[in-house]
């Protein structure tokens, strides 16, 4: 928090910027795409995908993960389990959507499918 005054920094507080925001590193997307290969939830000691990784890192990624939107979590015992949340991908799904069509809510493209942004007068 102090840091954030500091610095000017400000909390995320919009859902779709979080839920971005969370899938954005190469690790916590290896998570990801391992939780989609299985309709089972995934023991923490168990991401093969972040083999390379410390497991406190792997632990760190996954609160990142959860915090964000994209997994639950449950313990089982000693364990913690993740399950991908499957409203997050469709939320994902959709903001792509957004994005590439202009129709379903995205912003309006200029002649080359390229966004279009607004003009902004100038201040004299």
């Amino acid at each position: 928090m102090i840091v954030n005054m500091l610095f000017g920094m400000k909390r995320l507080t919009d859902p779709d910027a979080l839920l971005l925001q969370g899938a954005a590193d190469p690790s916590r997307l290896a998570i990801l795409r391992q939780l989609a290969q299985t309709s089972s939830a995934v023991c923490a000691c168990d991401f093969t995908a972040c083999e390379r990784i410390a497991q406190p890192t792997v632990s760190h990624h996954l609160k990142v993960l959860r915090e964000s939107g994209w997994v639950t979590s449950e313990r089982q015992g000693s364990w913690v389990h993740y399950r991908l949340r499957l409203d997050a991908v469709e939320r994902f799904a959709a903001l792509a959507a957004e994005l590439r069509d202009p129709a379903t809510g995205g912003s309006p493209r200029d002649g080359d499918g390229l966004r279009a942004l607004p003009v902004l007068p100038l201040r004299g």
